[in-house]
Formats: C-alpha cells, sequence, structure tokens
C-alpha cells in the first residue's frame, strides 16, 4: 500500500509539470475555461441631448461603438417620424430629411453587442426659431415650352447675404438627363440667381430644376422654409432673329433657316434701340402702353397713351416687338417710335404666333448699348466670364 500511495504521488506530481515551457496545462489559457463577457455597444447621437438651438440643415446621426444598431426611432413632438439611413455595417444611422424649425425631437436607439446583448440610449433636443423664412420661385414654370435662349431663374423671397450664397447655390440642380448640357450659376441680384447653359439650347431638351432651399440660412437666422421648388419644361424650336436698326429690317430663322424678313422701324434718334442680344420675357395679345411709365408726360409732344397688339417684351425698360399701323410708312424705311421694334399687324401677328419666351432677338447697329441685366441679357457675356 505505502509504495502504490508513492508511485501516485510521484505520478500526479509528474503531471503537474512540462518539458516544454511553452505547452498550456488543463488550467492554463488554452484550455476550455470561460470566455470573457463582449464589451457593451456604445451609442453615440448628435445633435447632442438638451440642445435647443439646432439649426434646420443639421443631419440627426447615431453611431455605435464595439456593435451593431438594431433600431432608431426620431420622432417630433407632434409624433411625426424621421427617415433615415443605415450603413452598410449597421454602425451608422443618418436622418434624410431636413429638420423642422420651432421643432422638439427625441431620439431611441437600441444597438447590440458581439454577444447580442442590447444597449439602449435616449435623447432629445430642439429647432431655432428663425427670424424668417425664405421661399422660391422658379422659371420656366412646370410644363413651359420655351426658346433656345432662355436663362433658368431662381428667384428668392428673401436677399442672400454674400457669405451665404454658395450655400444657395448647392441646394440649386439643373437636371438635362442623359444630354449632360453644361453650364453655370450667376448671382443677378441679392434676390435672384441665374443659370445658362454654354451656348444656346438644343432644341428638344428636357430640363428639370430643383430648388430644395429647406435649412439653408440665406441671413443671419432667416433660412430656406420646408419646401422644394420644382419645374420641368421643354426646349422648342430654335427662332433667333436679327435687327438690323440701321437697315430697318428684321429677319427670321427658324432651326437656322430664314424663313422671313420682316420692315421694321425702331427707335429714333434720341430714344434709339438697344443693341445687343435679347431674349423675350413675355408675350400678350395687347398691352397698353404709356410714355409715363419712361418719365414722359402723356401731354408732352413725345407722349403717348395706347394699346399695342402682338407685343413680346425684350427688356425691362420697355422695349418690346409689337403691331404699330400707326408707323407703317416709316417701316423698312425710317426709325420713328419711342425704342420698340415696330412692323404691320398682320406681320406681328405672324411673328406672335411662331413665338415663344425664350426666343432670341439680334440688334445690330445701333449706336445705343444693352445695359446689363436689363432684361434676360446673359449672352451678352463670354461664358468663362459669366462662370467667373
Amino acid at each position: 500500500m505505502v509504495v502504490a500511495v508513492a508511485m501516485a504521488t510521484m505520478i500526479a506530481l509528474a503531471g503537474c509539470q512540462s518539458g516544454d515551457s511553452g505547452a498550456s496545462g488543463s488550467g492554463g489559457s488554452g484550455g476550455s475555461g470561460t470566455k470573457a463577457a463582449a464589451a457593451p455597444a456604445e451609442i453615440t447621437i448628435t445633435p447632442d441631448d438638451g440642445n435647443k438651438k439646432v439649426k434646420t440643415a443639421k443631419k440627426v446621426k447615431v453611431s455605435v461603438a464595439q456593435g451593431t444598431i438594431s433600431e432608431v426611432n426620431v420622432a417630433t413632438a407632434t409624433g411625426k417620424k424621421l427617415k433615415g439611413t443605415l450603413s452598410q455595417d449597421k454602425t451608422e444611422w443618418t436622418s434624410k430629411t431636413a429638420l423642422k424649425a420651432a421643432m422638439g425631437y427625441t431620439v431611441a436607439v437600441t444597438a447590440a453587442n458581439a454577444d447580442g446583448v442590447d444597449a439602449e440610449k435616449t435623447s432629445s433636443f430642439s429647432t431655432l426659431v428663425p427670424d424668417g423664412q425664405v421661399t422660391a420661385y422658379v422659371v420656366p414654370g412646370n410644363g413651359w415650352k420655351v426658346g433656345v435662349g432662355m436663362p433658368v431663374v431662381v428667384e428668392l423671397s428673401k436677399s442672400v447675404s454674400q457669405s451665404k450664397r454658395d450655400g444657395v447655390v448647392d441646394a440649386l440642380k439643373v437636371d438635362t438627363g442623359d444630354d449632360k448640357v453644361e453650364g453655370a450659376w450667376q448671382w443677378m441680384s441679392a434676390t435672384q440667381v441665374w443659370w445658362r447653359p454654354k451656348d444656346y439650347w438644343e432644341p428638344g431638351t428636357d430640363v428639370k430644376v430643383t430648388a430644395d432651399l429647406t435649412g439653408v440660412e440665406v441671413q443671419d437666422g432667416v433660412w430656406g422654409k420646408k419646401q422644394k421648388a420644382k419645374s420641368a419644361f421643354t426646349i422648342g424650336d430654335s427662332m433667333i432673329s436679327t435687327v438690323d436698326v440701321s437697315g430697318h429690317t428684321m429677319t427670321v430663322r427658324k432651326n437656322g433657316k430664314v424663313i422671313r424678313t420682316i420692315p421694321v422701324t425702331t427707335g429714333k434718334a434720341d430714344m434709339a434701340t438697344r443693341n445687343g442680344i435679347k431674349v423675350v420675357m413675355s408675350r400678350e395679345t395687347s398691352h397698353r402702353m404709356r410714355s409715363s411709365t419712361i418719365g414722359i408726360d402723356e401731354d408732352d409732344p413725345d407722349g403717348y397713351d395706347l394699346v399695342a397688339k402682338y407685343a413680346m417684351r425684350l427688356t425691362y425698360s420697355g422695349e418690346f416687338i409689337h403691331a404699330a399701323p400707326w408707323s407703317s410708312s416709316s417701316q423698312g424705311s425710317a426709325n420713328v417710335s419711342h425704342g420698340c421694334t415696330g412692323m404691320t399687324t398682320a406681320a406681328a401677328k405672324w411673328l406672335f404666333d411662331r413665338s415663344k419666351v425664350g426666343d432670341v432677338v439680334i440688334y445690330k447697329n445701333s449706336t445705343r448699348k444693352l445695359e446689363w441685366g436689363n432684361g434676360y441679357t446673359v449672352w451678352n457675356e463670354s461664358y468663362s466670364d459669366w462662370k467667373a
């Protein structure tokens, strides 16, 4: 019995040792000991909890370390849910739509760690109350068919600070589909920004314009209203007319082909019609014209108050193409108007019926220059200057 006990003791001692110092025994780390628990998921939410001055352009973001997102619920104080996108690895969530001004939001997040153990986090914040809000309006309007010279005009209800203009332009998009038309924006005033293509539009081009100023700051404390202004319009046939002021003629071209030459009269010497490239801004079957709008009393020898038929506006200052039966004896031979381009009623109707907003009218051989911004003057500047 003593020998047996001694041998058993020797075997036990031998079992506690190893000839290889790198090997592990049954009680070492390479054995079947209990696995360490995974670290808990760590959830981060922005904007910060309790923030009461969040701008509407801010995105709600959720990120998770040491785990993945199971659920995100962002809701307004009125119960409306905010949509968002989840990253492929399920570690980040970002809201898709802009926040609403003067609104409270709650965020509730559930995430799981590597062991599937859930962690939860909630927060709340509210957006600023703006001092004012701005809306946008797009020309050409939805469904219009316009000429090859038509610019895109975005009109804003409030002026935009110089330092905020890049942010506004970033919110504007001109989509020409597969045609990939090159163009650029330029600020014409504090409330108007225009886009023109590099060259005249190609007939048949479909254009979509989106102005999404939601949450965009245009002045300190003044943001874009939650509104997306849209327009989809089409470019019609190319109608480009050339008026020779000294030659008293208008040559009309449709898609590059001359279709008519019309005798005209333009502005007399002291009221010369302006030289330059103009674009039809509006069309009216009749338009009342009063000299008082250009600073001439109607009782003056140069005064007038009359209704002109088939009138198409070319400048803000009041230059039109229209029927002028009272000057028929001078059409084709002398310039006797107050700046407008007059022709017979029959010729004016013929031209009116074939014209549209955006058509181009080029004036040559006048001594008076067209002022920048007096109408759609975008084509009186090279494209490189326009972009600059």
